[in-house]
């Protein structure tokens, strides 16, 4: 552990020249600013340590006005950027000693810091570097930190949509706030949407922060400038990027992603990407460069690349991480009728909403203890689909989960409640949950609008794989799964053999192009996306129907022991003997391996 020398402190702590280690600096910090990761980066740092420029890495990205914490942080989307990336993108964006640079949302200048650097290397003398922050600390710790690196920072102190743009940069560089549409609201969402749709992008109510961030960022750029932004990697999959994924094709001459192996934020929810786009207003282009790297210490320009050419570039960009030979199978596949989508199947909906599942869904010796009668529950999948890995969800199955204490019915009296269900109404009630908005915005409260069951029932949140099983109990389902129900001339067959046949390396590739990653290396599937899901056509699955009908056992064992790659081969066997070459079937394993490895890489944190 190297010491760190304090004979230049920042606001906050003791005047000393005391030599004080990483854990020393974490004890006395009086106003507990320093974060433990911020404590493990300082043991990190190397024999130079005494460093101006080590202490400020060690010191600012840590220390915090009182009150802004890492919760606080996070409400506002600031996530602070690893060096590694603010050094590659402004070593990528900065090209001149005379290049002007602006960093919306600069937090604590990490960008602006290596943008000094960069220009003082390319020849500038006392670079001025600009930025806007609405935090005012972090703005008086990102110029004191500019100043320190030998630059002139010009760093404005508010809401970025407030600030009149003006084309004078060569570059824009940064990591926008990330605020789920959620928690952005008011005046702050209005006038970020207005900006947007004055360059001609209209943003709809479930966009993020970040997506009116990085058209504002354009309105800043002079023609022929550079945008190098971190970006959450949602940008690639999620449907109301859809314009902002035009709005860059269509702008700049050149866009390249840059992909990550490994999660870079630990603090954050979300995978990120780097889009480095240049020749603004000269677009449009009619293709992108990516680039993947395990983690932010292993940036370079000289790294493999491939080139992807999107049919539509509004269409999501997940299938880009795909090679375009599997892409070509599964067209072609699609095209010759062997796969069709699931909503040629049927449709897939969303389950119920109960507004408390603590209430609602419950076991059958909780159900016991209350003294509810049969009438005042329904048979209910229970929340979660972790009991759903196998082909059908059965009446034995649901008898086990009921007496392993799951819970296996819906508290929903049918008429009038019983004695025992009216006294569980009124414990409710006296609880709060009747004042929950699910509950509050119906009547009776206690009374969840019913679904009928659905045909199949479809895992939309996913480790592993998506799947599909067959609801033979005939139960109802919550949020947590989505239902199926089949057209009423595939009905018979898709319940019977629907889920086995989906256990192919097709199916198994369209659901990660289809669908979305979320943090922690999980596939979300939504209906809309769920609808696009390739699966085995009806024709295919009559040809093979007894084939499949007799591989049940076996395939149901090998899922039942953890073994559904092995599953997937054999049902490969039996629907793809000879529409499928061997090395194509290589090239579609290959592919989806690539992209769920991918996903659940970057799910592993540390």
């Amino acid at each position: 552990m190297h010491p760190v020398s304090f004979a230049l402190l920042h606001q906050g702590f003791p005047e000393t020249d005391v030599q004080l280690d990483a854990k020393d600096v974490f004890r006395h910090c009086p106003r507990g600013g320093l974060s433990e990761l911020s404590v493990r980066r300082a043991e990190r740092l190397g024999s130079d340590a005494g460093g101006m420029q080590q202490y400020w890495r060690v010191v600012v990205t840590g220390v915090r006005a009182a009150g802004d914490t890492p919760a606080v942080r996070k409400a506002r989307g600031a996530f602070f950027t690893p060096s590694g990336i603010t050094r590659y993108i402004a070593g990528w964006a900065l090209r001149s000693a005379t290049d002007t640079v602006l960093e919306p949302s600069s937090g604590d200048a990490g960008f602006l810091v290596e943008a000094v650097a960069r220009l003082k290397s390319l020849g500038a003398d006392l670079p001025v570097v600009e930025g806007v922050e609405i935090h005012a600390h972090s703005a008086e710790v990102g110029r004191e930190r500019v100043r320190a690196a030998g630059g002139d920072p010009r760093i404005e102190i508010s809401d970025f949509f407030l600030v009149d743009p003006a084309r004078r940069f060569d570059a824009v560089i940064g990591n926008p706030p990330f605020v789920r549409y959620q928690d952005w609201a008011g005046e702050a969402r209005a006038r970020s949407r207005k900006a947007a749709l004055a360059a001609g992008v209209p943003l709809s109510g479930l966009a993020s922060s970040w997506a009116a961030f990085t058209v504002q960022s354009t309105h800043f750029l002079r023609r022929g400038g550079r945008l190098g932004l971190v970006l959450p990697a949602e940008l690639l999959s999620v449907n109301y990027a859809a314009p902002v994924r035009k709005f860059l094709f269509d702008r700049f001459s050149s866009v390249e992603l840059v992909l990550f192996e490994k999660q870079v934020f630990e603090e954050a929810e979300a995978d990120t990407l780097l889009v480095l786009a240049s020749g603004f207003d000269e677009g449009p282009t009619d293709h992108a460069i990516l680039r993947q790297v395990f983690d932010a210490d292993h940036l370079t320009t000289d790294g493999p690349s491939v080139r992807w050419a999107p049919e539509d570039p509004a269409a999501k960009w997940i299938s880009s991480v795909a090679s375009s030979d599997a892409r070509d199978i599964l067209a072609r596949l699609t095209k010759n009728d062997c796969l069709s989508t699931l909503a040629e199947w049927g449709d897939t909906t969303l389950g119920m909403v109960t507004g408390s599942n603590r209430f609602f869904a419950l076991s059958p010796d909780r159900i016991a203890e209350l003294g509810l009668s049969p009438s005042d529950v329904i048979p209910l999948s229970p929340p979660g689909s972790s009991h759903l890995r196998g082909l059908s969800l059965s009446t034995s199955g649901m008898t086990r989960l009921g007496k392993g204490g799951s819970a296996t019915r819906l508290f929903r009296p049918a008429g009038q409640p019983s004695d025992a269900a009216t006294a569980y109404i009124a414990a409710g009630e006296i609880a709060g949950v009747s004042d929950a908005y699910k509950c509050r915005v119906r009547s009776p409260w206690w009374r969840v609008p019913l679904q009928r069951p659905a045909d199949l029932l479809l895992t939309y949140m996913n480790a592993d794989a998506a799947r599909v099983v067959t609801n033979q109990a005939n139960v109802h389902h919550l949020n947590s799964v989505h239902g199926v129900y089949f057209k009423h001339d595939v009905r018979e067959l898709g319940r019977d053999l629907l889920p086995i046949a989906s256990l192919n390396s097709a199916t198994m590739l369209s659901a990660e192009l289809v669908g979305r990653s979320y943090g922690g290396g999980i596939l979300k599937l939504e209906p809309r996306e769920a609808d696009l899901w390739l699966m085995p056509s009806r024709s295919l699955i009559k040809e093979h129907a007894e084939e499949l009908q007799a591989a049940k056992a076996e395939t149901l064992r090998l899922l039942n022991i953890g073994r559904l790659s092995d599953a997937v081969v054999l049902v490969d066997s039996i629907l793809f003997p000879d529409t499928v070459k061997r090395a194509e079937l290589s090239t579609i394993r290959t592919a989806h391996s690539t992209l769920q490895s991918r996903r659940t890489t970057r799910g592993k944190r540390g």
